[in-house]
């Protein structure tokens, strides 16, 4: 690899905290506030800390243990579980990227709209207007040409605007800090407002799992460093480019979405519009608070996408040396960039675009599909390390790490529920033909082994129940 694409320690860190630093962050008192009281959020904290925390070590352990595995994602979980599971990785977070990078931008021109719309004249809406699309459209393929120019020069620029958009976040947690009041944030300690006859189930537990979701989403991007692994200028900075990251991001998360809610009551922000953190920031100081919030984050967002089309287009590149995905997404260009792929996401990006537009979908919407989608990459990295640690007899500190990380991703996919979990299954189908033509046309025939056919068939399965809720949901 030559220097044209190397990232140094400091420019991984910045695409690991601004992968997970995107839109979310600015709507965290909202989301929270909405689903639990403060004891809960305590809870939920702590276990989303642990758990993410051991994810990022486990990413740092197995960049350690396998160095010459790149991409993370996608290569981890083949190296564990083979072709069929690698490209289950792959494909799942491939769409959980692209996904997630055209909900920033209906984000950001949601908060474009603040500035421009009146009740008499909505020009970009919630983000899915025509005037949007034609602006997302274009932020897309401004995009695409800036990462066509070198994988590098697009790490520079996201570093720089991960300073601009860290920020304000910080003055939020100063002023937050200054402002807290502790009876404020004891009033509904345990959350029991949120019990309506309607949901009468509020109890502890389920407001811890409600979190689960969103703090899964908010920590998507953790594995950047992981995704960009060949572009490191050392491979042990991909470990702790993941570990620096998750524990900045960390604390920036925790610090905003208690300390909201020693501001305002719970049930005040839970019916606050997002971005709900401008809200807040407003009736601490005024109304030049909303105006910085929401001008941070389309910077924000807008650097977001900026990584994250780096890391969705890294996977399908890795992919198809191993014929998970069409060998022409294989071509580097003269940046060293893979091309294909890049094209591919992009095009992808432009499609959904459209989609958004002509059905009126939200960015809430969007970010369920792609959270989805994130679940199993998530659970085969710890499962790997565990797996790894056993069959190399590592120490138990290898051992104690895989586990815990295994045990947050199964316990992230239990709170996720039954719902979320068939709909992922209906996405993962049409990229069960996309593998297998590929690896017809990589190996000449298909080649599944007995674990691999058992596989496809529990999906054919549950794609059943799949399509009979999809249905539901359209008809309901």
């Amino acid at each position: 690899m030559s220097s044209k694409s190397q990232i140094g320690l400091a420019a991984l860190t910045a695409l690991v905290i601004s992968s997970m630093i995107g839109s979310g962050i600015f709507s965290l008192p909202q989301n929270m506030a909405a689903v639990a009281g403060s004891q809960a959020l305590l809870i939920g904290w702590l276990i989303t800390g642990v758990g993410i925390i051991f994810l990022g070590i486990s990413f740092a352990c197995l960049a350690r243990l396998r160095p010459e595995l790149d991409g993370g994602i996608y290569t981890y979980a083949r190296a564990g579980f083979g072709d069929l599971m690698g490209f289950f990785s792959a494909w799942g977070y491939w769409l959980c990227t692209t996904i997630g990078i055209v909900g920033y931008l209906v984000v950001a021109f949601e908060a474009v709209g603040t500035f421009t719309d009146t009740p008499d004249a909505v020009i970009f809406g919630k983000g899915n207007t025509f005037a949007a699309f034609l602006g997302e459209s274009a932020v897309a393929w401004l995009i695409y040409w800036l990462v066509a120019r070198g994988i590098k020069e697009a790490a520079g620029v996201n570093l720089v605007a991960t300073f601009v958009k860290v920020f304000p976040l910080v003055l939020f947690i100063g002023l937050a800090a200054y402002f807290f009041k502790s009876d404020v944030f004891m009033g509904d300690w345990t959350g029991a407002s949120l019990a309506t006859p309607e949901n009468p189930d509020a109890g502890i537990l389920s407001q811890v799992k409600n979190t689960m979701l969103i703090t899964l989403w908010v920590f998507t991007g953790i594995e950047g460093a992981a995704v960009l692994s060949k572009h490191a200028k050392s491979r042990a900075d991909v470990g702790r480019a993941t570990v620096i990251g998750a524990s900045i991001t960390l604390a920036l998360y925790v610090a905003i979405t208690l300390l909201a809610q020693g501001i305002l009551p719970r049930s005040e922000i839970a019916a606050m519009s997002n971005p709900s953190m401008a809200g807040v920031l407003a009736y601490m100081v005024g109304g030049w608070g909303k105006v910085l919030i929401s001008v941070c984050l389309i910077v924000s967002v807008v650097s977001s996408y900026l990584s994250w089309t780096l890391y969705a287009t890294e996977i399908p590149h890795m992919g198809a040396k191993n014929g998970a995905f069409p060998a022409s997404f294989i071509k580097l260009n003269k940046n060293e960039v893979p091309h294909g792929s890049l094209l591919f996401t992009t095009l992808t990006v432009q499609l959904c675009l459209f989609l958004v537009w002509q059905t009126g979908n939200s960015y809430e919407a969007l970010l369920l599909i792609s959270t989805s989608m994130i679940l199993v990459p998530y659970l085969l990295i710890g499962a790997y390390l565990l797996k790894l640690s056993f069959e190399q007899n590592l120490s138990f500190k290898y051992k104690f790490i895989g586990l815990i990380a295994t045990l947050y991703a199964l316990w992230i996919v239990y709170a996720a529920g039954t719902e979320y979990l068939l709909f992922s299954v209906l996405l993962y189908l049409p990229g069960v033909l996309l593998y297998l033509y590929s690896q017809y046309k990589h190996l000449g025939s298909l080649r599944l082994n007995g674990y691999e056919k058992v596989i496809l068939l529990l999906l054919a399965v549950l794609a059943v129940p799949a399509v009979n809720q999809f249905v539901a949901s359209l008809n309901g």
